[in-house]
């Protein structure tokens, strides 16, 4: 079968090198791709916005199964397209995909079927949402409604940096038309979980969690980026834990999406943080994370086509029980200097390790680009250095060791990957 991947990080990346992995794959066709993706298939100059472009191209390629990265892609509708072209994709269609694309739309459906969360408001009006903000209880969080690559979400600790989060999203429209609404709501305690689940229209299957490091800098300190690094298992979720998500989050999810006749087929990716009154969701994303991605295929034994292809025909139940490895895995980002704000890019990297490398390490591209024959760095996340060992601990200490070794000008990571609290 040939597959096509739509987008170009280090997600993208991930999925194309497990995919070649199966035999039942005859080519993997990534567009636009990155210089990752060209070592496993071909890349094809076509944008993940291009959609008419992209059902061309799969036609012509006899594509079997599309699988879409991008989270605006998917709200801009691009299953529905594929869909109707006879064509088959992985993915929710636009209707269930603004569960990622609006805020307002996922709180309200959290609050119509009593899914955990945050109390909060939501704002049209930014002389309404200074109002409020002003007699608010610190610290809050200021969410734009609509998709802002990760960068949307502002934890303010004073009325003076409120009041700049909502100028920023209502007025200066820093996020475009996604800042139009913003989402007030109450600061949660405790610790972030990322939970993925594939559902086929009818069932769901849990996948084993991760935990994302948001913000920029050690200590979890700094602005939220799209993440900076991830651990599998996290460490914090026992089986009594798995259990209540399972009931509390994902069985009221469900019941949810029936009562409303929203049909989802793709990955959910509920953003936990597991509170001292349990865990609360954060926000549905409708897509593989990032890069929780580059994480979960480490670990995972099975053929990844027979999983995406078994949950774009709605068929999980015909499908046999997942073979994850118990090893644990981490993913240290490299990134640019002034991500998620300015930053330059263009930088010859240098220091990768060979494939097959004998620690065990891949190293997923996500801003990288080729110039004049040379890998150059080529966005705000370039890098996704993953390591797997029998231990957390012993992960981390190939996955660094990596790094150490890896170098571009003005490159930064996170040394707190996996221990930081």
């Amino acid at each position: 079968m040939n597959v096509l991947i739509i987008g170009s990080g280090g997600r993208e990346h991930a999925l194309a090198w497990k995919l070649s992995q199966s035999p039942r794959v005859k080519k993997i066709f990534s567009a636009p791709g990155n210089p990752g993706t060209a070592e496993v298939g071909e890349n094809v100059a076509i944008a993940a916005s291009d959609i008419d472009g992209l059902v061309a191209f799969a036609k012509s390629k006899e594509i079997g199964l599309a699988v879409i990265g991008p989270d605006d892609a998917l709200a801009a509708g691009i299953v529905d397209v594929f869909e109707a072209n006879g064509l088959k994709a992985f993915g929710p269609k636009r209707a269930a995909a603004q569960l990622e694309s609006s805020k307002v739309f996922a709180k309200e459906f959290m609050r119509r079927h009593g899914i955990p969360t945050a109390e909060s408001r939501e704002f049209t009006s930014s002389m309404d949402a200074h109002q409020y903000a002003q007699s608010a209880r610190y610290p809050i969080v200021i969410k734009a409604d609509g998709l802002a690559l990760g960068k949307g979400v502002i934890i303010a600790e004073n009325p003076s940096e409120a009041a700049h989060a909502i100028y920023r999203s209502m007025e200066a429209r820093t996020f475009g038309d996604a800042g139009t609404k913003v989402v007030i709501e109450e600061f949660l305690s405790g610790t972030e979980c990322s939970i993925h689940a594939l559902v086929d229209g009818s069932r769901y299957l849990l996948f084993p969690d991760c935990r994302d490091h948001k913000q920029a800098y050690d200590g979890n300190i700094g602005p939220n980026t799209g993440g900076m690094g991830t651990v599998s298992p996290s460490g914090r979720v026992d089986a009594d834990l798995m259990l209540r998500i399972r009931e509390d989050v994902m069985d009221r999810f469900m019941a949810g999406l029936a009562a409303d006749g929203i049909d989802f087929r793709g990955m959910v990716f509920p953003g936990l943080m597991l509170t001292a009154d349990g865990p609360k969701v954060l926000e549905f994303n409708c897509r593989w994370g990032d890069p929780e991605t580059q994480v979960l295929v480490r670990r995972l034994n099975s053929d990844l086509l027979d999983v995406l292809e078994s949950c774009a025909n709605g068929t999980l139940a015909d499908l046999p029980e997942l073979d994850w490895s118990a090893d644990s895995a981490i993913c240290v980002v490299m990134a640019s200097a002034g991500y998620p704000g300015v930053y330059e890019k263009g930088f010859p990297i240098g220091g990768l390790p060979a494939t097959p490398d004998p620690d065990d390490v891949v190293v997923f591209h996500a801003g990288t680009a080729l110039k004049d024959g040379n890998l150059v760095s080529n966005g705000g996340r370039v890098l996704g250095v993953t390591a797997t060992g029998a231990t957390i601990d012993a992960a981390r200490e190939k996955a660094y060791a990596a790094v150490a070794k890896i170098h571009f000008d003005n490159a930064r990571c996170r040394t707190d990957i996996g221990i930081a609290p």
